[in-house]
């Protein structure tokens, strides 16, 4: 049995803020309305609270969906972003033979759900907040096979031209961390804080890993301004 990292999110989120804090609470550091947290609903929204409100950064969310595998619907291939851009593993799709029409009919599926899920958490599915020349701080509750939070890496990065990414989990595998240092630049961090080994499941290393609803969510968004 694996053993326990987290009490809570929140014990994980004041742990990342531990690690943040050399990197963000420096004299020379630049105002902190240069800073935009961007959490991953829904557990990822817990730690993002936690982090902007530490550093008086500004809050919004990311949505990207996963694209399932044809006859495995919670095997991830790829993902899509809210402008419809995506990200597949194209060595996966070349092992099992996926058409691209497939790709092109789940993208289209994916980006109504994330319209749905922009207005629901946020108000609008439009971002106003433009995040070139920021730095982004990319949160979530952990990472398993990091196709999510890979997409949204590489479109803050080719889409967004954002100054400096530094992506923050509590828990991931390290072959995953590896991976997302890929789409990482020289002036970007990946900051995990625990890669155990065997990695089964994200919720294992957490004592209490209860599902966050939509309506703590939008809690969440309110205190931090948004209109919902």
């Amino acid at each position: 049995m694996q053993s326990v990292i987290f009490r809570d999110r929140i014990d994980a989120a004041n742990n990342l803020v531990q690690r943040l804090s050399p990197l963000l609470l420096r004299e020379d550091q630049i105002h902190s309305v240069l800073i935009t947290v961007l959490a991953i609903p829904r557990g990822g929204v817990v730690i993002g609270d936690i982090v902007a409100t530490k550093f008086d950064a500004k809050l919004d969310i990311i949505v990207s969906r996963k694209i399932g595998a044809p006859l495995n619907e919670e095997f991830a291939i790829g993902a899509v972003m809210p402008d419809g851009t995506y990200l597949v593993d194209n060595d996966t799709v070349l092992a099992l033979n996926i058409p691209q029409n497939y790709i092109e009919s789940q993208v289209n599926l994916k980006v109504k759900e994330i319209e749905h899920r922009l207005l629901n958490y946020r108000g609008s599915k439009e971002y106003d907040t433009k995040l070139r020349g920021k730095i982004v701080i990319l949160v979530d509750d952990g990472i398993a096979t990091g196709a999510t939070i890979r997409s949204a890496a590489q479109w803050l990065k080719t889409k967004q031209n954002c100054q400096q990414l530094i992506i923050a989990v509590p828990v991931g595998p390290q072959d995953t961390v590896d991976k997302l240092r890929e789409v990482a630049g020289n002036n970007d961090q990946v900051i995990v804080l625990h890669s155990p080994e065997p990695f089964i499941a994200v919720g294992r290393f957490y004592q209490n890993f209860d599902q966050v609803s939509d309506e703590e969510v939008k809690i969440i968004m309110r205190k931090h301004g948004y209109v919902i």
